[in-house]
């Protein structure tokens, strides 16, 4: 049992120091220095891998904190001495643990290597854009009140009543609050705002063919009953422009052209390799 957790303790030992390596390996030279050990520094590279978040701004947090995470840090120092002095290394566990993650590390970078390399020009980011107008289209926003009745003659009561009123939403209002057998009916009937397409069929299409300050004057018949609906506002649907999509296209086009040039290189490689599934 101990020799498990020996050789446990030691990969991920080893894991920890090697990810702390890659992940530091683009600012080795980092000008904020908060501490030393032995002559090491702690610099704010070695604390965002403790935070594990980029946007916590370590001089920004409290005091306590900060002399937390420093001696976190200090006693990681220590612990990643004493260990390395330990003769660790020349263990089989440690040199088999670095072996695979060195293989780990090598494709990683090697991924980041090769989709630094994937580039889309502005000619390809147009040509999408316009192949594919309907992906950058909003939908089309309602702001309605409706009223749910049981049967169809009740809602043509409501109907009647509203009708004859001088303040069709004020009237609209307190008919949902009495009428209404929907969840609505409390809130005067409010649905708030919405897109036509989150609705069923039916109401939606008779909501977005009323003008703003309307209602429908026939009731209308969806799995749940008989509606009254009154749009209380409607924002049209509206196309994109090309310039406030272009970094979320030109993002798109790359992340589906690198993967597109990793699956050519894998066929390549399956072609060459020996491969043998049991």
């Amino acid at each position: 049992m101990q020799t498990n957790n020996r050789v446990f303790n030691g990969k991920r030992l080893v894991l920890s120091l090697v990810t702390t390596l890659a992940l530091t390996t683009t600012s080795l030279l980092a000008k904020d220095v908060y501490a030393t050990v032995d002559g090491e520094n702690i610099t704010k590279d070695d604390i965002s891998v403790v935070l594990r978040n980029p946007k916590i701004d370590f001089d920004t947090l409290p005091e306590k904190t900060q002399e937390t995470v420093i001696n976190q840090l200090v006693e990681k120092k220590l612990l990643t001495k004493k260990a390395l002095s330990s003769g660790i290394e020349k263990e089989a566990t440690f040199k088999e643990a670095l072996e695979k993650i060195k293989k780990d590390l090598a494709l990683e970078i090697w991924m980041q290597e090769e989709f630094k390399k994937v580039s889309v020009s502005d000619k390809e980011i147009k040509e999408y854009y316009t192949k594919n107008e309907e992906k950058f289209k909003t939908d089309e926003k309602l702001k309605a009140r409706h009223i749910l009745l049981k049967d169809e003659a009740a809602a043509k009561s409501v109907i009647k009543e509203l009708n004859g009123a001088k303040d069709k939403l004020a009237k609209f209002t307190e008919l949902a609050k009495s009428k209404s057998t929907g969840p609505t009916g409390k809130n005067g009937g409010s649905l708030g705002e919405f897109s036509a397409k989150q609705m069923v069929p039916e109401f939606s299409k008779a909501a977005s063919a009323l003008k703003k300050g309307a209602y429908t004057k026939s009731p209308v018949k969806t799995q749940f009953g008989y509606h009254v609906i009154y749009l209380e506002d409607k924002t049209p649907a509206q196309k994109l422009s090309f310039d406030d999509v272009k970094v979320k296209i030109k993002q798109a086009l790359i992340q589906e052209k690198f993967r597109n040039n990793i699956k050519d290189v894998v066929s390549e490689l399956r072609k060459k390799a020996n491969i043998s599934i049991k």
